[in-house]
């Protein structure tokens, strides 16, 4: 395929059921990791502009910064080893990209909100630098080199499930294997995210953003001792997984969030405090079913069942809170602007 000068690459964030770390490497390398997960309308953009030789004869300004990149910060560089970025700068030498760029960022929510965002950038970024060297690279692919980006080459304690949840969007069931091998196994059923799930999901921001590799360290120093607590969460995919498929029940399917968390909340001391634990009962009190904190834990977003009955009696018992619209994605990383000759704005 033709190699395109400028892109906009957009990939969704997600929104996690049932997981609590089994897809930490730490963990599926000993037994299987499995999560229940959905992306959802929210983004992540990632823009590409291959920017051209500002000389006469096709030749750079020497004294011209090679890489723009504007994110919450901006960086004026000449080479990718300079970049400040870690994930901007192991993706370029990653994929060997070497021409003067300018790139930029954007999301619809805060990065530290617990729903996958470096890794939903990751993917984003990825996929629009392989649309720059002419390559079309498929959601696998797409997960599979975020992750590596991430975990191997930037020694970071997450989990895989945000990278494929990104590339390949959807309601899923993801199976981690200890050799490696990612399983996404597809809810094909769209009437039920769109008719009977997301109706009866409610957000609520906490106003906290926490650095999710402080709670996963600690979760992956004590994994020997914790392998009881995350077997069981695992089981509590396979619920979700046979519920989905089998006919969907609200209130049971509230009791597994109910259960997830009281599991998820012995994982890691960051992940629950006191305002979480009230904000928690609160909600339950006014006619939630069950929920959890969304990612790694200890702010973030409360995710929250409730059924359409109970919504304007928690959302009061939450007034303190801002509540986010949540809806469903069905597809992953998309490609949303491609051209061979650059725009002129």
């Amino acid at each position: 395929m033709n190699a395109p000068e400028f892109v906009v690459t957009r990939a969704p964030f997600r929104i996690s059921f049932a997981c609590g770390g089994t897809d930490l490497p730490s963990f599926f390398q000993r037994d299987l990791g499995a999560v229940v997960s959905s992306a959802r309308d929210k983004y992540v953009y990632l823009v590409f502009n291959t920017c051209r030789p500002i000389l006469s004869g096709g030749i750079d300004d020497p004294g011209r910064h090679r890489i723009r990149l504007s994110y919450s910060s901006t960086e004026n560089v000449q080479t990718a080893d300079e970049l400040s970025h870690p994930i901007v700068r192991e993706a370029l030498k990653f994929l060997d990209l070497d021409i003067p760029m300018d790139i930029s960022s954007m999301a619809d929510v805060p990065a530290g909100t617990g729903l996958g965002s470096s890794g939903t950038f990751s993917v984003a970024l990825l996929h629009a630098l392989h649309l720059v060297k002419g390559e079309q690279p498929g959601p696998e692919q797409l997960a599979e080199e975020a992750a590596h980006i991430e975990i191997d080459l930037l020694g970071r304690p997450v989990g895989k499930q945000d990278h494929y949840a990104a590339a390949f969007g959807g309601l899923n069931t993801i199976r981690f294997e200890s050799n490696g091998q990612v399983d996404v196994r597809p809810m094909d059923t769209p009437g039920l995210a769109y008719g009977q799930l997301f109706p009866n999901l409610m957000l609520f921001y906490t106003g906290v953003s926490r650095d999710a590799s402080k709670v996963l360290e600690e979760q992956k120093s004590n994994v020997d001792s914790l392998m009881g607590e995350l077997m069981t969460i695992r089981g509590h995919a396979y619920e979700l997984d046979d519920l989905f498929r089998s006919g969907f029940n609200l209130d049971a399917f509230g009791a597994v969030l109910n259960e997830t968390w009281l599991r998820k909340r012995k994982l890691s001391s960051p992940i629950s405090n006191c305002h979480i634990d009230r904000w928690y009962q609160q909600a339950v009190d006014a006619g939630a079913l069950g929920g959890k904190i969304s990612g790694a834990g200890g702010g973030g977003f409360l995710l929250l069942a409730v059924p359409s009955t109970g919504r304007s009696a928690v959302r009061q018992a939450l007034s303190e809170l801002d509540e986010l619209e949540i809806g469903y994605e069905p597809t992953g990383s998309q490609t949303l602007v491609r051209t061979d000759q650059v725009p002129v704005f």
